[in-house]
């Protein structure tokens, strides 16, 4: 996936906002298989887990299993159909997640190649909010930031100042068990 080129910017604001909200000697399992962010979260002190490339439209087991403290996921709740039942069925109390906009100049993301690499939902905040909240989280911070590129056009100058990833810390509701919100 990163063959030509590294998130920098993304990775550091992410671990950033990690480290803000999220102590080394809490478990975390990160939705997702190992990837360069997981590794970077590792080499800092944290203990992660991922699941295991499961389809978590479908399949909760990996996030039913895990008895710690926080799950991440890093840009993967616009690869699937349902993000509301993977949210719900979390039993950790602490959320940490990203997601990238959805651009209005831009069409969603689609590999060509790899099935598994494509956006069903491309969020707008509020939207994202919406999903949190109705799945039982209460979001206590959040993040926005733009994403340039290097090449010339209008939409390259549109993404200088328009935000392109949003990420939020959020904590399970009191009072809700993970299934009965």
């Amino acid at each position: 996936m990163y063959e030509k080129t590294f998130p920098n910017k993304r990775f550091a604001i992410t671990m950033a906002f990690l480290q803000k909200h999220i102590a080394k000697e809490e478990s975390i399992l990160d939705l997702g298989v190992p990837n360069p962010l997981s590794k970077l979260m590792t080499d800092a002190g944290y203990k992660v887990q991922n699941t295991k490339g499961e389809d978590l439209d479908r399949d909760f087991n990996s996030v039913l299993g895990f008895n710690g403290e926080v799950v991440t996921a890093f840009e993967i709740f616009e690869h699937l159909l349902a993000p509301l039942n993977v949210l719900s069925e979390i039993k950790a109390n602490k959320l940490v997640t990203s997601i990238p906009l959805r651009l209005w100049f831009s069409e969603a993301y689609q590999s060509k190649f790899d099935p598994w690499d494509r956006h069903y939902h491309e969020f707008e905040d509020w939207q994202f909010d919406w999903l949190l909240e109705k799945s039982g989280w209460e979001i206590k911070d959040r993040l926005k930031w733009t994403h340039p590129v290097k090449k010339l056009g209008i939409r390259p100058v549109l993404r200088l100042f328009t935000p392109r990833y949003y990420i939020v810390y959020a904590e399970r509701k009191t009072g809700l068990s993970p299934t009965k919100q």
